[in-house]
Parts: structure tokens; C-alpha cells; sequence
């Protein structure tokens, strides 16, 4: 039995959407019509326009979403229900359509006899190589309920850490968007308006007036284009980082940088040791682990020396020595790993390590958005003076001249 995807009219003339299990779609067709619907449209879930049958649905799902539902199939599969009838309660609790959709597609590949990280690895942008390595290592250690909840907090933390980092560099781009606002309007509007009294006088102005009128000529005449560049480059900068050797670079570079570079290493070293963590725990041998902390890192230095490290696990070096070849990772890291091999409990190492490294960066993020309110604040402070002095300076010779 498969789960098809339906648009259909009700007798009203309603248009309805949603999700139903049938073995074919001319059998799904027959089940809408005995509830009354006129179905316009049958697609196996998994398909894009009922083409290819094995063409993977691209379907994304929101972190917090994916945290919840993690959580919600953590219980169920602890009360005793199994992986296909915890599949057909959180299909009815789904609150979205596109979440519906998606695990009934899942609920369909497991009813076809598939396991369920076989099911979840057709429905990969929904769940990440983390999630399925988890689900695997739970499904052939007997532990899913308990490997399910470890996941789920797991990505209860990434959210949290995520929306904290996100509100402490709220406040700083809010004020550097309107100081640039203010910036932008003083320069087009008040500073022509101010100046045309002077140059209408035909007195020789001082050189930081000159200066004034110039910029603001240029942001007044070719401001859109200054946009357009920007936007272009952006764009090209984006294009340019899809190669491999070009992202390398700028991310050598903004690893190198004395505030943000520690920031950016401290916010991978916390993923990979989470995930290492999480999947260690889980009974995932280690080389796979590797791989799939590999994936979560965002930073391609980092990327390569977990893949060098791997190299060298499978040679036989222990993890801690393997990861410590490349000088990228911090050396807390490096030393609660080799404590762990020492002791036998690295995943609980791991755990600590990854909680210790969160910390971290919470603190650097704090630092980091206390020194860029205050810069802020005296880049437009400085910029507004400027303005000021121009302003200012004919008037004062004008003063003297009349005296």
C-alpha cells in the first residue's frame, strides 16, 4: 500500500487537498469518489507531477518542526506502538499538509517492507545524514525509542543555539540598517538643500564641504547603480564559492579573521562534537560517524581535516591524534576526545566537550555583538560629525569674513 497525494472538488465545489493510502492511483481515485470527491489530481507521494516513481521528493522541513516531531516519535515509540502505527498517529497530529504528506510517504516505503532508514534516505533534504545514521544505528541495536529521544534533543539544542545566535546579531544589524538609512538620507536629501546656499554665493568653499558635495552628487546621480554593483557582486560571490578551490579560500580567510574567525570555528567544532557525540552514543562505528560530522561542518578547512582524520582512523591513529594532525579544531576538543579513548567513554566526552564548546560560543557571540553595538554607534556618530563640520565651515568663514 502507497501514500498518493490528492487535489480534489467536494460536492460544494470546494477545492481539497491531502493524502491518501491506496495500492494504486486508480484505486485511490475509487476511495475519493465513495467520499463523495471529484479528484483532479493523483500523485504517489515521492513523485513530481505522477512521473517517476523512484524521483525523490526535494520537501524540506523546518527545524523546530523536525525537533517536534523527533520528540512526538520518541513517545510513541516508547509506549510500545511500532515504527508503522507511530507513523499513522503523527500523520494524523501533523499540523501541515507538506508534513502529512511527507511522512505518509514514509509510512508507505515502510509498509512496502523497507526499514525505516531505508525509508527516511528516500526523503533526504526532509532528513539529514545525522537522522538517518541515528535511525539506522537505533534500528539494529533495538534502542530506536531511546536513540530517537538523544535526537531529539540533539536538535532541541542546534534550534537553541541557533535562534540565540540569531538574537544577539539582531540588535547590531537593526542599528547598522538605520544608521545607513539615516546616512543615506542625509546625504541625498538634507546636505543638497543645505549646500545650494552656499554654492549659490560663488564664495570658495572648504575642502571637506567639497568632499560632501561630491559624495553626495555620486549617491544621488549613480546611488542605483552602486546597488546594482552590490547586488551583482554578491551574486557573483556566491556563484564563485560553489567551487570547491575559491571556497577554500574565503574560508581560510574568514577563519584568519581575529573575532569572527574564532567565532566561525567554535560554531563547527560545536556541531561536530555534537553530532560525534549523539552517534557514538548511538553505537555508529566511527568511521561513518566521521562522515556524517564531516557533512554538519560549514567551513571547508574544517570539512577537509575531518576527512584526513577518517583517513587516518581507518589507519589505525586514534581519533584524538587523527583530529589534532590539522590544528583546526580547539585544543579543549582534542583533549576531552583523548580522555574519552583513555576512559572508554568518549561519546560521554563528546557530549561534555560539545556542551562546553556551546558555551563558548554563546560567550563569543555576547563579545562579539558588545563590540560591534558600540562601533556602530561611533561609525554614524563620526559620519553625522563630518556632515556637521562641512555644514558648518562656511558658515563659520562667512562669520569672520563680515567681521
Amino acid at each position: 500500500m502507497a501514500a498518493f497525494s490528492y487535489r480534489a472538488l467536494d460536492l460544494a465545489g470546494k477545492e481539497l487537498a491531502g493524502v491518501i493510502e491506496a495500492d494504486t492511483g486508480r484505486t485511490a481515485r475509487g476511495l475519493l469518489r465513495q467520499r463523495g470527491l471529484f479528484p483532479l489530481a493523483v500523485a504517489a507521494v515521492g513523485q513530481e507531477g505522477g512521473k517517476d516513481k523512484e524521483r525523490v521528493s526535494l520537501r524540506r522541513i523546518k527545524s523546530a518542526d523536525l525537533t517536534l516531531l523527533t520528540r512526538q516519535w520518541a513517545s510513541l515509540l516508547a509506549s510500545g506502538l511500532n515504527v508503522e502505527k507511530a507513523l499513522a498517529a503523527l500523520i494524523e497530529q501533523a499540523s501541515s499538509e507538506s508534513i502529512r504528506q511527507l511522512l505518509a510517504g514514509v509510512r508507505s516505503e515502510v509498509l512496502a517492507g523497507f526499514g525505516l532508514q531505508a525509508a527516511l534516505e528516500r526523503f533526504p533534504q526532509a532528513f539529514p545524514a545525522l537522522y538517518r545514521a541515528s535511525v539506522a544505528a537505533g534500528e539494529k541495536s533495538g534502542e530506536l525509542p531511546r536513540v530517537m529521544e538523544q535526537l531529539a534533543d540533539y536538535l532541541e539544542q542546534s534550534h537553541a543555539l541557533r535562534l540565540k545566535t540569531l538574537q544577539a546579531l539582531l540588535y547590531p544589524m537593526i542599528v547598522a540598517s538605520i544608521a545607513l538609512l539615516v546616512i543615506v538620507g542625509l546625504m541625498t536629501y538634507v546636505v543638497p538643500q543645505v549646500i545650494s546656499v552656499f554654492q549659490q554665493s560663488k564664495q570658495a568653499l572648504p575642502l571637506l564641504t567639497r568632499g560632501l558635495i561630491v559624495v553626495s552628487d555620486l549617491l544621488r546621480n549613480w546611488g542605483w547603480l552602486a546597488v546594482l554593483l552590490l547586488i551583482g557582486g554578491v551574486w557573483l560571490l556566491k556563484v564563485a564559492l560553489r567551487d570547491i578551490a575559491v571556497r577554500r579560500r574565503w574560508d581560510n580567510c574568514l577563519l584568519r579573521l581575529p573575532v569572527l574567525g574564532r567565532l566561525l570555528r567554535a560554531l563547527d567544532a560545536t556541531r561536530f562534537a555534537s553530532t560525534l557525540a549523539i552517534l557514538a552514543g548511538s553505537g555508529v562505528p566511527l568511521l561513518v560517524a566521521l562522515n556524517a560530522g564531516r557533512r554538519v561542518i560549514g567551513r571547508v578547512p574544517l570539512a577537509e581535516a575531518v576527512a584526513t582524520a577518517a583517513d587516518l582512523v581507518r589507519e589505525g591513529q586514534p581519533l584524538s591524534k587523527a583530529l589534532a594532525v590539522s590544528g583546526q579544531f580547539p585544543p579543549l576538543l582534542i583533549h576531552m576526545i583523548a580522555n574519552g579513548e583513555a576512559t572508554g567513554r568518549v561519546d560521554a566526552l563528546l557530549a561534555r566537550a560539545a556542551r562546553q564548546q556551546q558555551a563558548e560560543l554563546e560567550n563569543r557571540t555576547a563579545v562579539l555583538t558588545a563590540l560591534l553595538e558600540p562601533l556602530l554607534l561611533l561609525f554614524m556618530g563620526g559620519f553625522v560629525l563630518l556632515i556637521v563640520l562641512a555644514v558648518m565651515q562656511p558658515i563659520i568663514e562667512i562669520n569672520t569674513l563680515m567681521k
